[in-house]
């Protein structure tokens, strides 16, 4: 593996992203214009809808209970930036403690999980997926209480879409991001995966 953990948690802590043009492709260093975020204030929000599925408790939350089958689903695309190289990474990362999968599940089949790396008190979104309907979107709001209990100051989203800014997404520039990330990720936090 020609990229290895220091250089990549490196990498993105510069507020840098690796992706693949496609699966077979190789990796580079990507970064953005405007990059999103979803907020871990007041400002994060869901709908009343969503809120009623979180209180029937058809799903149970996990972290990292089957790392390499969110890293898959989040590949599983017509396209895809996640290339099998990227997958062999993401696992070492999950191996050394930077990356984490928060996952939902009904019962014993894996509904939906958020794929993403902590780094201090930031907490950097890579991809999500689900099988089951409302499965990543409970992921999120759970994944937002739980980011707000460890203390986490950012959860960067990278890039924006109509799906996220549902629950408050909002984007800024790079200047603004760079100053965020660099307080966050100077802060001791643990994602702490035994609590759940």
């Amino acid at each position: 593996m020609k990229y290895h953990i220091p250089g990549i948690i490196e990498g993105y802590s510069q507020g840098y992203f690796l992706m693949a043009d496609d699966e077979d492709s190789d990796l580079q260093w990507y970064s953005s214009d405007k990059h999103a975020l979803i907020p871990l204030d007041d400002r994060f929000r869901y709908p009343t809808s969503l809120r009623r599925v979180i209180n029937q408790d058809r799903f149970t939350v996990r972290i990292n209970g089957d790392f390499r089958a969110v890293v898959a689903g989040c590949a599983d695309r017509d396209t895809t930036w996640i290339s099998r190289e990227l997958q062999e990474i993401y696992w070492e990362l999950c191996q050394a403690g930077w990356a984490y999968s928060f996952e939902t599940w009904q019962g014993n089949e894996l509904a939906g999980g958020i794929l993403g790396i902590a780094v201090g008190a930031a907490f950097i979104g890579e991809s999500m997926f689900f099988h089951i309907p409302e499965g990543s979107k409970v992921a999120m709001v759970q994944l937002v209480n739980h980011l707000r209990q460890q203390n986490f100051r950012l959860f960067d989203a990278q890039m924006t879409n109509p799906h996220l800014e549902r629950f408050g997404a909002y984007t800024i520039d790079t200047e603004r991001y760079q100053n965020l990330l660099q307080v966050a990720i100077a802060q001791k936090c643990q994602f702490n995966p035994k609590i759940i």
